[in-house]
């Protein structure tokens, strides 16, 4: 955690988060690691599934301590017409408002971008759905293994004799979030320049997309369709994962020339060197069954930190293959305080991922994990100006 003395560069920002899951509040959960104040609005009897995905310990889920970080909570039926009025009285009092619902559900509601910007002109709505806010798919449910699919990204994805593979963890759905925190920066900059607020359309089938690199191109240019090659790559070989004496896995990537011939030299078959075919990527890669066979079997002869010691005085490229337990004590995330450790009042210290980068005036900071359901909302409401008198009458309606 930081205690660096530099202001956060987002202090003063004021982001109301009326998603659930993972895309659009985890989009907040990045601004508010930087400074921004927000607002966390969750229902008030179906609270943000994600407090229950996963394990929970002592009754309270653990994910919602990374994705509720830095965020005040607040319950608030917005179909209520209580919870309506409430929602554009902090409308016009913030800065960003990040939804989720499907396209249409605000509107419904009477609090479509028409009825926001009339409260704030100054205010960005992010709108952050499976496939966007028009198209044929629009009014589909939309989830992230869904993108994943469509996108190719599941395609390319496992061996080549095996089932396309999905990721077991939100893969498309955190693309976008970081998609969409970007996407709203971009916004508040114009309104800099313009003085108002603008709608950002984030759809959850587009990042993924971005990520998964020259694809469309290569189809596009040459009907190139690119095959599963489980953890081979077509554009370099040795680039596969090996299993050592000890039977730990590692990694082993060869993306510059320079690299592959150390790493013949080092497993003791330099004259592959000076094979033809060794001259690029793209032909090692078609001989990878012979380079795969002369690394896999000097690996195999030798312990994971053996391998890793003359990986690095050969300076080749190599990673240990860690789960979670390796991550914890990496030296390397340990010195850059990666897994960091934050104070909470329900479970005492938790450890967790930490800012998603460094700044070297302005850091972020994890300053509580996420908190209880509807903790803040008595406090939020009275800033804003309401009554006790007003709050109890929210209440007695179900707004609360």
């Amino acid at each position: 955690m930081s205690t660096h003395p530099g202001q956060a560069p987002l202090t003063g920002l004021r982001v109301l988060d009326l998603a659930t899951l993972f895309a659009g509040p985890l989009a907040a959960t990045m601004l508010g690691d930087f400074g921004a104040e927000v607002i966390k609005v969750e229902h008030p009897a179906k609270p943000d599934p994600s407090r229950g995905h996963g394990p929970s310990k002592d009754g309270i889920g653990l994910w919602w301590k990374l994705l509720g970080r830095n965020k005040r909570t607040i319950t608030l039926d917005l179909s209520k017409p209580g919870g309506r009025e409430t929602l554009l009285r902090l409308a016009a009092t913030a800065d960003v408002v990040i939804e989720n619902f499907r396209p249409g559900t605000l509107e419904k509601w009477d609090l479509g971008w028409a009825e926001l910007s009339a409260a704030n002109p100054r205010l960005v709505l992010a709108r952050v759905t499976g496939f966007g806010q028009f198209g044929p798919y629009a009014h589909r449910p939309g989830f992230g293994t869904l993108a994943e699919a469509m996108s190719g990204f599941a395609a390319i994805t496992g061996e080549p004799d095996a089932p396309p593979t999905l990721p077991p963890f939100g893969l498309a759905d955190s693309i976008a979030g970081l998609a969409t925190a970007y996407a709203v920066m971009t916004a508040l900059t114009a309104r800099e320049r313009t003085g108002e607020g603008q709608v950002v359309d984030m759809a959850i089938i587009e990042p993924i997309l971005t990520v998964l690199g020259p694809q469309p191109l290569w189809y596009d240019q040459l009907g190139h369709v690119q095959p599963r090659t489980g953890n081979r790559s077509a554009n370099n070989a040795p680039r596969n994962t090996y299993r050592t004496a000890d039977g730990s896995w590692v990694a082993v990537s060869t993306s510059a020339q320079s690299i592959a011939e150390r790493l013949m030299r080092l497993v003791g078959r330099p004259e592959l060197i000076d094979e033809p075919w060794f001259a690029t990527g793209a032909d090692r890669a078609r001989h990878a069954d012979v380079l795969d066979e002369a690394v896999g079997a000097w690996i195999a002869d030798r312990t994971r930190t053996e391998v890793l010691e003359a990986f690095e005085k050969a300076e080749a490229a190599v990673a240990p293959i860690q789960d979670v337990r390796d991550v914890m004590t990496d030296p390397q995330y340990e010195a850059l305080d990666t897994i960091t450790t934050v104070q909470d009042p329900e479970l005492g210290p938790l450890r967790m991922q930490n800012v998603l980068f460094r700044l070297s005036a302005t850091p972020g900071a994890i300053h509580w994990a996420g908190r209880p359901h509807g903790a803040d909302t008595d406090t939020v409401l009275a800033e804003l100006g309401l009554t006790e008198r007003e709050i109890d009458a929210l209440r007695a309606e179900g707004a609360l």
